[in-house]
């Protein structure tokens, strides 16, 4: 089966969920008037998550109105649509991915694991993000889940599609001496860029499946933590990276919008069909790819000084937002 497809690259308000439901609902609309019918949103399309109090703002209850409103779009327009935003779910705060179907149904992911500063913001899930729709099995992955070999082996041979987001951010461009124009951070900065542009090529390729990845755009602040338990911070500044794309099930890039190139659509046809033949291999190793050393120690140390923020403050905020934000 042929379908219409669209894949949308957002530049929100931290913190602003009114304002960026109103674009949402604005680039939905465009996307399924120019025939798209399977539309992919960027993961965190309510808030970009950045790393300070702001996005705490954008947590939503179990009933909200992010989730309302893909499902009344689906419903409206005839179209699919997924994407991920902060939901809190029996007292913990989840990034989940909502997949919302024409005829009412929703589907949901709540991602394994939280990527470096978005430890403080939520826990991770252990579902395995495989969907059973009326398109077909359609897999949902966000981020850094792309190029993780868990994601593979719970996918690999199930999903006919996958839907995926990404906010995949880059080193910063305010620390003298170490920005992205220095050697140290430089060789790091491209090898990031490269590893989020071709993440979805790969994804597909290893699935046997299209890929439809959308992105944020733009560049953001907050402060970076050093250690646990400690208010030391460094103000940090940086910007997105990548593109929003829309692969085959040979990895070959359909459509695509740089993060560069600001907020916009980008569409394609793809074939939902059975997974093409893979040699269904999957390595023993946690990443796909092979991450530079300095890459994966940012990783540990994100880890590591964020996620006791979580504990002591940030699910309390989350929460506290949750309440104000769900519908009555």
């Amino acid at each position: 089966m042929n379908i219409d497809t669209a894949a949308i690259q957002m530049q929100t308000r931290v913190g602003d969920v009114s304002h960026n439901l109103e674009l949402t609902e604005k680039m939905i609309r465009e996307a399924a008037k120019s025939g798209a019918r399977l539309i992919a949103l960027p993961e965190f399309f309510t808030s970009a998550i950045t790393p300070d109090e702001r996005p705490y703002a954008a947590v939503l209850g179990a009933h909200n109105t992010a989730v309302s409103l893909l499902q009344r779009l689906a419903s409206e327009l005839d179209i699919w649509i997924g994407g991920s935003l902060l939901q809190e779910d029996h007292g913990e705060i989840y990034n989940r991915y909502v997949f919302a179907e024409p005829n009412h149904r929703l589907h949901t992911h709540d991602k394994d694991i939280p990527t470096m500063w978005e430890n403080a913001f939520y826990v991770g899930g252990n579902d395995d993000g495989v969907m059973q729709s009326d398109l077909g099995v359609v897999g949902a992955a966000v981020c850094w889940e792309l190029i993780r070999e868990q994601t593979i082996q719970r996918m690999q041979g199930r999903v006919q599609v996958a839907m995926t987001g990404t906010h995949w951010w880059t080193v910063p461009s305010n620390w003298p001496g170490l920005s992205h124009k220095s050697v140290l951070l430089g060789t790091l900065a491209r090898r990031n860029a490269q590893l989020s542009q071709n993440a979805p090529s790969e994804f597909a390729k290893r699935l046997g499946v299209p890929v439809l990845q959308a992105s944020h755009c733009g560049q953001f602040s907050g402060r970076f933590k050093l250690l646990p338990g400690l208010e030391t911070t460094l103000p940090y500044t940086t910007h997105f990276v990548g593109a929003t794309q829309i692969v085959d099930a040979d990895g070959n890039v359909l459509a695509s919008r740089h993060t560069d190139q600001g907020p916009g659509i980008v569409y394609a046809t793809i074939k939902i069909q059975q997974p093409s033949l893979t040699d269904g291999h999957t390595n023993d190793r946690f990443w796909v790819p092979r991450l530079p050393w300095l890459m994966r120690r940012y990783w540990d140390q994100q880890n590591w000084a964020t996620k006791p923020v979580y504990a002591k403050k940030g699910r309390q905020l989350g929460l506290a937002a949750a309440k104000r934000n769900s519908l009555k």
